[in-house]
């Protein structure tokens, strides 16, 4: 029988590396902490300074109150703070930072030094090394400054599992993005290879400051916003329904100035926008929520992203009907809006597949006439002969119908109903719709690629600093996409062309929608892996939206646009596309033969 093992107290190191484990993951991780205690120590003026993504030097500069000389080793050490010094301050917390782990968990995985000087101090003082390090004076202004070198240099294999240096940085700079975002009062400067990636000044306000971040075009399909019921407010600033995203790339929500991703909050915005937004959506939002600190538990995540509501349901309703009713005044016109350009940019062609759809015998020469409202898939090859076919087949037997029949009726602006010779066919048209262009631009990038489309004038978008970045760095793959971008200004894109394949669309979302997914994707390694996820994004944008009316002619031929391209009855979502209802089932559904 072997001898039990025994039990021993941990090395103070082995502690501390176990506890960067839950809170140092990547270089955004260590910044995220420092930034924390720069706002948390009164910083109006920050500054960071980056190398290598992160992983050979990050650097924190803040004009805080700084520490004092003698609480600046103390700094280092695990558990040791000066946020809360009691149970009740625990229950309301109002700093961003309080367990005290940060420090000393960053310096068991990097060579740390810690400067500071507080007013009490005649001068600055330095320690490095962790809390066993020598203290020695510095010169230094009123404030702190932390330096983390080499991440993970003492744990390989921890370093092995970062990404690339363009990764880890663009991850570092969402993370001071969204810092920046809960705090206008403070100017921000983000510096990479001493290159100056943005600086946000401390006067500038929270518009501009939302503006500078998610950009002009956001703050222009935005609405603002104010509600308050009791203890409870929430303001900031709602995408409208027509500026949704394909990605949740663009959600930023900050409770009591500490921004979290919670389930709950997540639900609410959700249901709220429900009624206006496509399946397959995501909205914009930047949020400020407040409330009591006492009526939130923000200690059940180590790194503080999800928070615990003392009463959720309380919560969850208050920014339900908010959100709701800031949409409400304009739900009814944007939502035809989000269906259907106005009235003033309609092109004749979407202008007349928008009346009402052809009788069910319809002529031959009314069926013509309406082949110019085909604006589903242009560039359809075959349209006329399946309008032709339709015609035959009118009144011919249900036997000799194709695999999925001829449209009968459509159902609610959302569902084709066709006869075949096993029985009903009911389809969901836009989720054909899309199976179809997904797997024709599937087929086509696998050949030359995508064919692209000029546009008569170039479209100018505006997008955020790192989507313009992301354009240049994967310019070869939006032209294999079917796009012709080029760079007109640190936050402009000019599109010149567009997939042939998806016919007339919004261009500028639809860029918008494809590069938010090769951003949220990252290298070109794991685009490769995730392409199918961007062609379906463009496919889901491009397809035919629900509550349209379309012709039986516009029906019919997507029926045989389903039949010749199709691998599968589902979409990229996972949806059904079509389903048969045989004659047993009708029957047994209306108890025939009993």
């Amino acid at each position: 029988m072997s001898e039990a093992p025994r039990i021993q107290r941990l090395p103070d190191v082995l502690i501390s590396q176990i506890a960067a484990g839950e809170v140092v993951e990547r270089p955004a991780s260590v910044i995220k902490e420092l930034l924390e205690n720069s706002l948390d120590a009164g910083g109006r003026q920050i500054e960071v300074d980056v190398e290598q993504g992160g992983v050979r030097l990050m650097r924190v500069r803040d004009d805080g109150c700084g520490i004092r000389k003698d609480d600046l080793a103390l700094a280092l050490s695990r558990h040791a703070t000066s946020k809360i010094q009691n149970l009740s301050d625990l229950e309301q917390v109002r700093s961003l930072g309080f367990r005290g782990e940060a420090l000393p968990s960053i310096s068991s995985v990097a060579r740390l030094s810690l400067a500071s000087r507080s007013a009490q101090d005649a001068n600055g003082w330095i320690v490095t090394g962790g809390e066993s390090g020598a203290l020695r004076p510095t010169p230094h202004p009123i404030g702190t400054t932390v330096e983390v070198r080499d991440l993970f240099y003492n744990i390989p294999a921890r370093r092995k599992f970062l990404r690339s240096e363009q990764t880890e940085f663009d991850h570092l700079q969402e993370t001071v993005k969204r810092l920046a975002l809960s705090r206008a009062d403070t100017g921000f400067t983000l510096r990479h290879h001493e290159r100056t990636v943005f600086t946000l000044r401390a006067d500038e306000g929270p518009e501009r400051r939302v503006a500078a971040l998610c950009g002009e075009n956001f703050m222009a399909q935005a609405l603002s916003m104010e509600f308050e019921a009791g203890p409870l407010r929430v303001s900031g600033w709602i995408g409208l329904p027509t500026f949704s995203r394909s990605q949740a790339d663009m959600q930023y929500f900050y409770l009591n100035g500490r921004l979290v991703r919670d389930k709950l909050v997540s639900h609410a915005l959700r249901q709220a926008y429900q009624d206006v937004l496509y399946h397959g959506r995501h909205p914009a939002y930047v949020l400020y929520f407040t409330l009591p600190p006492e009526e939130v538990d923000v200690n059940v995540h180590p790194a503080k992203h999800e928070v615990r509501f003392r009463s959720g349901r309380m919560a969850h309703d208050f920014l339900y009907r908010a959100v709701q009713q800031a949409l409400a005044g304009t739900r009814a016109g944007q939502t035809v809006s989000a269906a259907r350009p106005p009235a003033a940019t309609q092109s004749p062609h979407t202008q007349h597949t928008q009346q009402a759809a052809m009788p069910l015998h319809a002529s031959a020469s009314e069926v013509r006439e309406q082949i110019g409202a085909y604006t589903i898939l242009h560039g359809t090859p075959a349209l006329e002969p399946a309008l032709e076919m339709e015609q035959e087949g009118a009144h011919a037997p249900a036997q000799d119908a194709p695999p999925l029949g001829y449209a009968l009726a459509q159902l609610q602006g959302i569902y084709i109903l066709a006869e075949n010779k096993s029985g009903l066919v009911l389809v969901d048209m836009h989720a054909a719709h899309e199976r179809v262009l997904y797997e024709r631009m599937k087929d086509a990038l696998q050949g030359a690629g995508v064919r692209a489309q000029p546009l008569l004038v170039p479209v100018s978008v505006s997008v955020s600093e790192h989507e313009a970045q992301a354009a240049e760095q994967h310019g070869e793959l939006l032209n294999k996409l079917g796009f012709e971008i080029s760079r007109a200004g640190p936050e402009t894109l000019l599109i010149r062309q567009i997939p042939a394949l998806l016919g007339d669309v919004d261009a500028a979302a639809l860029l918008r929608d494809a590069l938010a997914d090769i951003v949220t994707h990252g290298t070109s390694a794991r685009l490769d892996e995730r392409m199918n996820e961007i062609l379906g994004g463009m496919a889901c944008h491009a397809a035919v939206r629900a509550r349209r009316k379309l012709s039986h002619s516009e029906m019919n031929a997507l029926l045989r646009d389903m039949e010749r391209t199709e691998r599968s009855n589902q979409c990229n979502h996972g949806r059904p596309t079509w389903v048969q209802l045989d004659m047993t089932m009708l029957d047994k559904l209306f108890m025939r033969g009993k």
